[in-house]
This record gives C-alpha cells, structure tokens and sequence, in this order.
C-alpha cells in the first residue's frame, strides 16, 4: 500500500499497512507547508525566536543570531547524541520516520517541503535510522532518541540497510545521496515530538490485540475442556451490564466455543448437580467473570488506540507556526501524557489478562478441579513421569514478571535541564514498559495453548469447538502431545510463531 501524506487524518492501519509513502503535491497543501516556512524564515532576521534563535531550554535567554541559526540545529541534534539501552526494532524506527512525517505535514512547524520530501527518501530507500530505546523523559518530547533521525538525515549516525546495521555516511556514499543541511527550527522540528513513545505504543498495541484475542479462544476453551457452563456468556448477562467491551468479549468467546459437545447450559447444570456430588453450582470466578474482566481491557484497548492515533495526528513540536496569520505560538504540545496515560493503563491492563490466564491455567493442570484430565494433564499413568508441572511453574512467574511492572511510569516525572523541564510526562518509558511485557505475555499464552491441546487429546479433538480443534490441529502439526518428560522450551518457541502468526484468534 502507499500512503500518501497530506494534512488528513492517518489512522493507524493506514500506518501499519504502508509499505511506500508519497508527500502530497496538491497545490494547497504545499502552499500551506511552504508559507509557514517563509514566514518564520523572515521573521528570524529581526527578533530572537525560541530554538531558532536562541538556545534551548533554560539557555533560550542566549540570543543566536541569523547567520548561526542553521549552526544550531546542526548541535542541537548532535549534544543530543546520548542514547542508550537496546536499540528499538527496525520496525518501530521504521513507524517513528512515518509518524514525524504525519506531524510535520500538518504546515504548522514551518519546515520546508524539502525537508519532508528527505524523511519521505528514508521510507522509499528502506534508510532506517537506528534509535536507541532509552533516553527520553517524554517532554521536550522525545529529544534524544529522535535526534537519530535528524542525524541520520544529516548524513551521521547508523541506519538499517538491507538487513544491516551500516554508518549511513557509507549508505549515502553508495546511493549518490547527498547529506541535507537543516534549515533554521528543521531539525527541532523534528526531536522536539512525541514519535518515539507513539513508535514504541503502535507495535505493542498490535501485538497486545492478537494477545487480547487470543486470550478470549483460550478462555473459551477453558469452558469446553472443564465441561463449563456457557451461561455466564450469555447475551441476558451481558446485556445487562452494557459495556461495549465487555459485551464484544463475551459475544467472542461465544462464538469460539460454537459447536462443542462439551460444554453445557443453565438447565443442564440443575441435572448435572443432583447427579455428581463433585459438581459446584456455579464455576470459579476465573472462568465465570473472564468476559468482564477482558472487557474492561478491550475498552481500554479502544481508548488507548483512539489516542495514539490522535498523537500521531497531531502537531507536538514547539514554536508552533501559524503561518496564514502570520503569528508564533509558544506551547507545550510535546508533553506525551496522552501517550503515557495510555500505556500505563494497558499496563495494569496486561497485568490482568496475565493474572487470569495464571489462574486458569492453574485451573487446567490441577486433577482437584480439572474434571477428570488428571493431574498436571499426564497422558500416561505412571508415577516418574509430571507431564506440566514445570509447566505452569514457568507460566506462573512470567505473570509475575509482568504484574510487577505495573507501576505508573507517568507519576515518576523527573525534573531536567535546570529545571526548565520541571513536569515531564515520561510517555517513552511507560511505552517501552508496556512493550517489554508482551514477550512475556507471547510466552505465557504459548505455554497455556499447549497445555490445552493435551486437555483436548484427553477430551477427545471430536467433542470439541470447530474453532478450538483447528488451534489443537494447527499446533499438533510441529509438535506431538506430551507422553513421556522431556524438553520443552524449543516446542514453546513453535507456537509462539503460531501465536503471532494469529493462528489462535
């Protein structure tokens, strides 16, 4: 797909599916671009503007003058060469080139189409900026991490190229592509944004949404494989109690359980009770509060979607330029709270869906309340073997791996640069926090799936769902049931690839 830029709205999925990028040529959006650009271009020459021509941060009291403003932006993204921490995937840097695209079009930080067009030369040469993951407070927006795309467009720094990590000086070498020279506010046009943290939230919330859905085909199998009732999924309850996500989830569930020979309705859990003195009335709180415990998380999903989406549209730089009425606004557009907020939320969001699916699982495994699959889901009686023990014992701590970091990072700003960025929103950091759960999350549902494709080769792969016997057999094709103790951790791997291929949706 190519996207082409203008000043509309991006949605995310325009984002995600762009595999080129094209800056419009429509003559009003260039018009607008371009007048905002030649008005703070004469403008400079006669006043001092904040990071144009003066310093920066609490240095803005140092007056540059108009011969050294371009000077300045060379240092700005130079001083600001101090990443650290793992680099972030060639993806992310990847979305973040698109998403700096998307703000600077919007013709009010008074950049030049020149400008545009270089970062639209990155995406059409596959020229990736590496960006380290760390080193952003999250206002002045992602400073130092971005300040590796102004680099790299000014001929420095490392890129992704060609399935290499190379000196970008050596790529531009190769290609005949000249080094571009900033004009005055262009390469703080460019770091003084919210990209990175919106980069970093945009790959986790697509992998959080296969996690999310494929939760919901485990939860339905835990009510097929535990011979549950299906009355807690119901549309009476649910209609009840109309929270948009809560009722999306259970409608999922139920569908991914359609067709079982397993489960049972509320009339036949009245029969069931008189006839198995074992038989609790009602089934625990795990499987019968899952659709309101996973609404909650869609809902917050949606919400969190919508305002990354409106971050990516919007224009966080700072002077903001209004280039038809010829004024400059000084603001903090920035300040990524939206962005942290978010993430911090589907933090405690993961922690959650983690927390269940520990439950669950532990559910699965345990003979005292897995209705007859027997103890750790042995197929073969004999004492010496433990079938998945160890098992749960791993998925067990990664919930705990991921509940632990669930601490707010938007509550630990941290005052910088003299105290002139003394309220910062640390959206970078609750987004790498949220990113770093999901490999976590990948493994524990891994686990959990084959967990359950034993239960369904006990239960009997004809009694169950259509749906929950197409993951059993997708899973079975790479990796046979579990008779005899041995390894594990190679089969774990396999269906996470099944996992993210969105096998179990």
């Amino acid at each position: 797909m190519i996207l082409t830029i203008d000043r509309r709205h991006i949605s995310l999925e325009e984002i995600i599916a762009a595999q080129k990028l094209e800056i419009s040529s429509e003559t009003h959006f260039v018009e607008k671009v371009e007048k905002a650009h030649n008005f703070l271009m004469n403008e400079i020459k006669t006043k001092p503007i904040y990071g144009i021509t003066t310093g920066y941060g609490a240095s803005g009291k140092n007056y540059v003058s108009y011969e050294d403003a371009e000077r300045l932006q060379t240092n700005l993204f130079r001083f600001h060469g101090c990443g650290v921490g793992e680099n972030l995937s060639e993806k992310v840097c990847r979305y973040a080139v698109m998403m700096r695209i998307v703000s600077l079009s919007k013709g009010r930080s008074a950049v030049s189409m020149n400008l545009l067009h270089r970062l639209q030369l990155l995406i059409e040469k596959d020229i990736i900026p590496v960006i380290p993951s760390q080193g952003s407070v999250g206002a002045s927006g992602d400073l130092t991490p971005l300040s590796y795309i102004a680099a790299v467009i000014a001929g420095e720094r490392e890129v992704y190229y060609k399935g290499d990590i190379r000196d970008v000086s050596e790529v531009y070498a190769e290609l005949g592509i000249e080094a571009y020279a900033f004009k005055p506010k262009e390469a703080l046009a460019i770091m003084n944004g919210t990209t990175i943290m919106s980069a970093i939230a945009l790959d986790a919330l697509e992998s959080f949404e296969v996690i999310l859905d494929s939760m919901e085909s485990y939860v339905a199998a835990m009510f097929e494989v535990l011979l549950g009732d299906d009355t807690p999924v119901s549309d009476f309850v649910h209609d009840s109690k109309p929270f948009s996500g809560q009722i999306a989830s259970a409608k999922n569930i139920q569908r991914k359980m359609s067709g079982s020979k397993l489960t049972h309705g509320r009339d036949a859990r009245y029969t069931k009770f008189f006839e198995d003195n074992d038989l609790n009335i009602q089934d625990t709180y795990s499987m019968r509060c899952a659709p309101q415990v996973l609404g909650v998380i869609r809902d917050n999903l949606t919400i969190s979607k919508n305002w990354v989406e409106t971050e990516i549209n919007s224009v966080n730089d700072n002077p903001l330029i209004d280039g038809e009425n010829g004024k400059i606004y000084t603001s903090g557009n920035f300040y990524g709270g939206y962005v942290a907020h978010a993430m911090d939320t589907l933090k405690i969001c993961a922690a959650n869906l983690a927390d269940l699916l520990d439950k669950e699982f532990a559910l699965l495994v345990d003979h005292k309340f897995n209705r007859g699959l027997g103890e750790n889901l042995k197929l073969e009686p004999e004492s010496y073997y433990h079938g998945f023990k160890a098992m749960q014992i791993t998925l067990s701590s990664l919930s705990a791996d991921v509940i632990k970091n669930t601490t707010a990072a938007s509550i630990h700003s941290r005052p910088t640069e003299s105290l002139n960025q003394d309220k910062v929103s640390m959206g970078t950091t609750a987004a790498n926090d949220f990113a770093k759960m999901i490999p976590d999350l990948h493994n524990m549902l891994s686990i959990a799936f084959m967990g359950m494709a034993q239960a369904v080769d006990i239960r009997g792969p004809e009694r169950v769902s259509p749906h929950l016997k197409l993951i059993h057999d997708n899973i079975r094709e790479d990796i046979l049931a579990l008779r005899e103790d041995r390894r594990m951790d190679k089969d774990i791997r396999k269906v996470k690839t099944l996992l993210k291929e969105k096998k179990f949706v």
